[in-house]
């Protein structure tokens, strides 16, 4: 193997694990409800692609997901774009003042909400709400 496609080949393979962190899955209308019927803790990220506040989280939440496996493995992440789903039954019932809200959700209750909160702890506080929830 040449130098060049060992190193090439080494940093693909150091940066799939992080790349993995940031996939949480693209909000469908239907798929929240289906989740939850399912059981499943829903951690819910109203985003924009242009939204420095929700770039922010995003980072917050992937060093969290890094430093703790758990949240990925016991939370359903699902990220729901501000520009294609503002209006949405789901925005709409669940009263989402603007986008950068996270919330939680189990069965047919809230557990916690955040908006524009862009600090490690409160963002951490949220997810670990999510996270004893789904242990529960």
């Amino acid at each position: 193997m040449k130098r060049r496609d060992f190193l090439a080949l080494s940093a693909a393979t150091l940066a799939l694990p992080r790349a993995a962190l940031a996939s949480a899955t693209a909000y469908t209308p239907g798929l929240v409800d289906e989740r939850l019927a399912a059981g499943e803790t829903v951690f819910l990220d109203f985003k924009a692609s242009w939204c420095g506040t929700c770039k922010a989280q995003e980072k917050v939440i992937n060093a969290l997901k890094a430093e703790d496996p758990a949240y990925e493995a016991n939370i359903t992440f699902i990220n729901v774009d501000w520009d294609d789903y503002a209006k949405d039954d789901l925005t709409r019932r669940l009263q989402i003042p603007r986008r950068s809200t996270l919330v939680v959700l189990r069965g047919d209750e809230e557990l916690g909400r955040v908006v524009a909160e862009t600090s490690r702890d409160g963002i951490k506080a949220l997810m670990d709400t999510a996270l004893k929830a789904a242990m529960a």
